[in-house]
């Protein structure tokens, strides 16, 4: 692989910025930025500057910045580099996926590539050209690096402990996940600066088109490992709703910089509040099991807690639960809780994975813990969100080097997780669809 030159193009969401909180060594510290001049470059500029100058591990990153309205196609003519790096805005995200692609540049792209089903065709072509160019098309899914989240993949698939997975029912899946996130926050010590259109559904989407693609992610990563899901026969969409968070005017003012509420969501705006149609809820099977999941969007968290996520999956034996509640300090935590007439196979089956597993993960094990057992994890392995996006960057430039190397699950995979994600969202606005395959 030659050295690797990257161009970040409109970094309008902060996780541009959280690409090069770290360095790597076979990367140019030298970036092209393309994209407007405004305040979305300038917060990430100053992001870049704040790992430049921090004490420890600076990074030295050198950036050429190249602004104006006809960025995108600036960025074709000069082609300063050969990897794209996207996190912006949503909806025109997967046209400029491709334009760079026929370009013959490899994309390294946020979530969500896609906001609407109508779109799913041209992921699948971006995908394939990526294929037949012997290109590197790759999603930033960050939540498979969290150790709870790897963890709760390894003993879901230990029949030893887990048994077999539970179908379950719409009224009773075998799977259930709730990732809640939270409007005003801070990010790398800098409190957030929302973009106007970030409340604008039609262009930002919806919480399950958007961030609820990790939830659908992690739920067919860890159900079904390495196998390709063909959404088209493996996928049954039954029920989706949504409904909106409320942000009044001084609020939006807040987190914006705006005084007043953009024209493009007067439709969602009465006596000075704005509904906000950011939560989401989605039922559906997924080779034959059943999984509910629900993302939240919230205002703020309360002092000393965050974004959370929560998951369990059933098994004929146990299931196996990441809680991020009160009595985990509201950070995640992973248990294993047997079934009735099960406790003897769970605790023989979870000591014989757990030493199965020290070898990746030395330290790990495990601790009663009211009627469950709780899986302890070294500090050393939580290494927190914004981490996970260099480990990401890692893992992409592995199949840089050799681009076959890309498991063959991944294309079909992230079809089928756009597939839920978009159609589920739109479910949600149309109930009368429900059913739908």
């Amino acid at each position: 692989m030659n050295q690797v030159r990257i161009v970040i193009l409109d970094p309008a969401h902060f996780h541009a910025a959280l690409i090069q909180k770290e360095t790597y060594p076979w990367v140019s510290n030298r970036v092209s930025v393309y994209a407007p001049l405004g305040a979305e470059l300038l917060d990430y500029l100053n992001r870049v500057s704040l790992f430049n100058t921090r004490p420890e591990k600076p990074t030295n990153w050198e950036l050429e910045i190249h602004t104006g309205p006809d960025f995108m196609n600036r960025m074709l003519r000069d082609k300063p580099g050969n990897v794209v790096v996207f996190a912006g805005r949503n909806r025109a995200k997967i046209d400029w996926i491709n334009a760079s692609l026929e370009a013959g540049l490899n994309v390294l792209a946020d979530k969500p590539w896609v906001i609407d089903s109508a779109n799913l065709p041209k992921l699948e072509k971006a995908l394939n050209d990526a294929e037949s160019k012997g290109l590197v098309a790759y999603d930033i899914m960050t939540e498979r690096y969290e150790i709870t989240s790897i963890l709760q993949r390894e003993l879901v698939n230990a029949p030893e402990v887990f048994g077999r997975q539970i179908e379950g029912t719409p009224q009773d899946p075998g799977i259930v996940a709730m990732s809640v996130h939270h409007i005003m926050k801070m990010v790398a010590g800098i409190p957030i600066r929302r973009s106007v259109w970030f409340f604008d559904v039609d262009e930002y989407g919806e919480g399950l088109a958007d961030v609820g693609t990790h939830v659908v992610d992690l739920v067919q990563w860890t159900a079904f490992p390495d196998q390709a899901i063909d959404y088209r026969r493996d996928i049954r969409l039954l029920e989706g709703k949504h409904w909106p968070t409320v942000v009044t005017q001084e609020q939006f003012r807040q987190v914006t910089g705006e005084a007043n509420f953009p024209r493009s969501v007067s439709r969602y705006v009465k006596n000075g509040r704005m509904d906000y149609y950011c939560n989401n809820s989605v039922t559906y099977s997924i080779k034959g099991v059943h999984a509910k999941l629900d993302i939240l969007w919230n205002w703020e968290a309360a002092p000393g807690t965050g974004d959370a996520y929560e998951a369990a999956f059933r098994g004929t034996r146990a299931r196996v639960e990441i809680r991020q509640g009160k009595v985990e300090n509201f950070r995640p935590e992973l248990y294993v809780v047997p079934a009735g007439g099960a406790r003897d196979q769970v605790v023989s089956g979870l000591k014989q994975k757990l030493a199965a597993l020290q070898s990746a993960w030395p330290g790990v094990a495990m601790e009663e813990r009211g009627g469950a057992f709780h899986i302890v994890i070294p500090e050393k392995f939580r290494v927190g969100h914004e981490a996970h996006f260099a480990q990401v960057t890692n893992r992409f430039f592995e199949y840089l080097k050799d681009p076959k190397s890309m498991p063959q699950w991944e294309k079909p995979n992230m079809l089928a997780k756009y597939y839920v994600s978009a159609k589920g969202t739109e479910m949600g606005r149309e109930p009368a669809r429900a059913g739908t395959h």
